[in-house]
């Protein structure tokens, strides 16, 4: 987005929106200017990172992460990385990354041929697709099998360290998509040049309206009108649940026996939780399914398919911090560290804010929306309480979830406006790397157990 302007406003060259600007903080130019001069390896700054921007601390962290598994020293090719990356993003028709990718594949040697689709790739590439198909839409599937099966196929075979390399790029560009679909990020280029896969998306954001929370369009939200006063009455009833869970928990501990059960029903009450479903305002004209074979296989909830038998995951018995950051490490090298500062930067970032309130802890939501992504994919913490998970997030806070981390190319601007209503778009985004992230850890969790048990 360039912008235009002076003074006490500037316009956005892309949507014409007119927004406010209130100092170096919140100035988009000079926050955009910067990260030019930062990140100028791709020589343009995609739309991605203009919306992370708003969260420099994550962002910094992001990019690093990114640029090791993409451009450093490691066990895959380069361009074999790029595809790896088109392959995954073509699992949600996520033409905004396969365009990305695509160029990228090309300017690392890679084989303009390959373009035509899996018929057209070496077989050992091709062998991914089926953990490709299993991490995207239900990775509790992936089961030692499957590692066995890449590791031990003659010629095609993979190595460990080409896999692990391989599964970080394929959980990271899964999870990127939620990103991309659930903050309604929209292609920088004109379509003329998409090379076929263009996504075209109507009633989107524009990305000035996420890079900068200080449209005069939203500026109508801190007015005095009676909506307005309704969804502050939304945050006032949030903070309260929230003091009154935390003196609950102080006064008074559940036991674990109580705290499976709540666990239980909440994963079983998640499939009353009905995802959003397509309409107008997503108009696929992708040739994602090139990429992929499958195309019809999506998520299943997890409690609903009737295979009592397949065991909740409990992260006491695998975790990322004592299984998969040192399997990870191992096998990559320096990756575990880098993916372990993502993923802490995510889950500790909090300005003390709620919309117009500020000296708030925010810790236990943000805990109950990570863990909230975990118990869709059947993940379950020891120590946590699900039952906050039902106080804290609102019925259409969960279809948002649901929709984004299960079904990405579903969500509309419709139900990212349908949440929080008071929120600014910048703790929105917030929300939404919250989601990315642990959408990443839970496939990685479950792809690193199975190499676990590969190995063992």
């Amino acid at each position: 987005m360039n912008s235009t302007g002076n003074g006490d406003y500037v316009i956005c060259s892309n949507c014409h929106k007119v927004l406010r600007k209130f100092g170096q903080t919140n100035d988009v130019v000079t926050l955009v200017n910067r990260l030019m001069v930062e990140y100028s390896t791709s020589g343009r700054l995609d739309n991605i990172t203009r919306v992370m921007s708003l969260h420099p601390q994550y962002l910094e962290s992001f990019l690093r992460t990114q640029f090791y598994m993409l451009r450093m020293d490691g066990p895959l090719p380069f361009h074999y990385r790029h595809y790896i990356a088109i392959m995954a993003a073509a699992r949600h028709q996520c033409g905004y990354l396969i365009n990305m990718h695509v160029d990228e594949f090309l300017n690392t040697g890679g084989s303009s041929e390959w373009l035509n689709g899996l018929d057209y790739v070496p077989q050992r590439l091709k062998n991914l697709n089926e953990i490709n198909k299993l991490l995207a839409h239900r990775p509790w599937l992936i089961t030692k099998d499957h590692i066995q099966k890449l590791v031990k196929t003659g010629e095609n075979n993979w190595s460990l360290a080409e896999l692990v390399h391989a599964v970080v790029l394929l959980a990271h560009y899964h999870a990127l998509a939620s990103f991309v679909f659930g903050s309604g990020i929209n292609p920088e280029r004109d379509p003329e040049h998409s090379n076929g896969h263009h996504l075209v998306v109507k009633n989107k954001l524009c990305v000035c309206d996420l890079a900068n929370d200080n449209s005069i369009e939203n500026w109508g939200l801190m007015s005095n009108s009676t909506e307005n006063t309704d969804y502050e009455s939304e945050i006032e009833l949030l903070m309260e649940r929230m003091k009154k869970l935390q003196e609950e928990r102080e006064e008074e501990e559940a036991s674990q026996e109580e705290m499976a059960t709540r666990f239980e029903k909440e994963k079983k009450e998640s499939l009353l939780v009905m995802s959003g479903a397509f309409d107008d305002d997503v108009v696929s004209m992708s040739n994602a399914s090139r990429y992929i074979e499958d195309p019809g296989f999506g998520y299943k909830d997890f409690a609903r398919r009737g295979e009592e038998h397949l065991p909740t995951f409990r992260a006491h018995d695998y975790s990322w911090e004592d299984h998969g950051f040192s399997l990870v490490n191992r096998l990559y090298s320096d990756i575990g560290h880098l993916l372990d500062d993502k993923f802490r930067m995510v889950y500790n970032l909090t300005y003390n804010t709620m919309a117009t309130h500020e000296d708030v802890d925010t810790t236990m939501l943000r805990r109950a929306l990570f863990n909230y992504v975990h118990c869709m994919f059947g993940i379950r913490y020891d120590d946590y309480d699900y039952g906050e998970v039902n106080q804290l997030l609102e019925r259409s806070l969960k279809v948002y979830i649901k929709t984004v981390t299960c079904y990405p190319e579903r969500a509309t601007k419709r139900m990212y406006d349908g949440y929080w209503r008071q929120f600014k778009h910048s703790e929105k985004v917030h929300v939404n790397l919250l989601l990315m992230e642990a959408r990443m850890q839970a496939e990685l969790l479950y792809a690193l157990r199975a190499i676990t048990r590969h190995l063992t």
